[in-house]
């Protein structure tokens, strides 16, 4: 319909570029207006983006911890109202909490929450940053086919690309999401994080691990594992790394358990790094 009424007041007017814009500027606000929360969805995500560029590189010369800040408001913004679109209706039993738990967007909430009032780190800002970017991409496509199929190329060709590359993005944010743990513990000994953060921590990658939609980080965790197993039983690793592997090992085969995945890497992190803390303290 749009473009029919574009050709033929076209041809009347005899004009052939003003009278084409006015209709793809008008679809494009009708669109944005019959899908108000996607919109919402859209220019949280553009702020997110916007906010964790700025605490990275700091054009506008302000305290960038604001930035820092802000991004992180704008992702759990951005969670909320996504876990509002999968879950409309709050109710108080247990199995509104199991399902509200099985959401992503619940576990990203939960992480913005943790690290809003947390010193500033900026590993955490990979994962919201690039997740804006993903989501993102589909709706700035849908209004760049709106205002015509040669629109800003150069931005269509980006997400063509972003889009080509996105297994390689969403193992990498779980990459991140692993590493961050022993951040955390390093920033602990540094006395720059509470005590409570890495626990809070540790549910999260519980629940990331558990995720049914998105399936990297447990499949992430499980190679780091092998990963670390195979470097174990090289004869160049340290003797104290390759008696923790096996006595963790014969801890959770003595006891009849089945070790998961993050459960272990976790135990192995934090006792490396609590070796080489006392090695160091013993050192100095």
């Amino acid at each position: 319909m749009a473009d029919t009424s574009g050709t033929s007041s076209t041809s009347n007017d005899g004009s052939g570029e003003g009278p084409q814009r006015t209709p793809s500027g008008n679809s494009v606000l009708a669109h944005m207006m019959q899908n108000k929360v996607e919109t919402t969805l859209w220019l949280t995500r553009i702020f997110t983006i916007v906010c964790s560029i700025l605490f990275l590189i700091p054009l506008l010369g302000d305290n960038p911890y604001i930035f820092y800040q802000r991004a992180l408001i704008a992702a759990a913004a951005t969670s909320a109202l996504r876990l509002h679109q999968r879950i409309p209706q709050v109710q108080l039993n247990m199995e509104f909490l199991r399902r509200l738990f099985t959401e992503d967007s619940s576990h990203y909430l939960i992480y913005c929450l943790i690290f809003l009032y947390s010193y500033p780190v900026t590993m955490c800002l990979i994962p919201v940053f690039l997740f804006a970017v993903l989501h993102a991409c589909s709706f700035t496509k849908t209004i760049l086919n709106l205002m015509g199929p040669t629109s800003l190329m150069f931005v269509r060709n980006m997400i063509n690309k972003l889009e080509a590359q996105q297994v390689n993005i969403l193992r990498f944010i779980a990459s991140t999401e692993i590493f961050l743990m022993p951040a955390i513990i390093i920033l602990i000994f540094s006395g720059k994080c509470s005590i409570f953060l890495p626990f809070l921590y540790y549910r999260f990658l519980t629940l990331r691990y558990a995720s049914r939609r998105n399936p990297y980080c447990r499949t992430l965790f499980y190679e780091f594992r092998l990963a670390a197993e195979h470097l174990c039983s090289r004869p160049q690793c340290p003797q104290f790394l390759r008696k923790s592997v096996l006595r963790r090992d014969q801890l959770h085969l003595s006891a009849g358990t089945t070790c998961t995945d993050v459960n272990y890497l976790v135990d192995q992190i934090t006792e490396t790094i609590s070796t080489i803390h006392k090695g160091l303290a013993s050192a100095t």
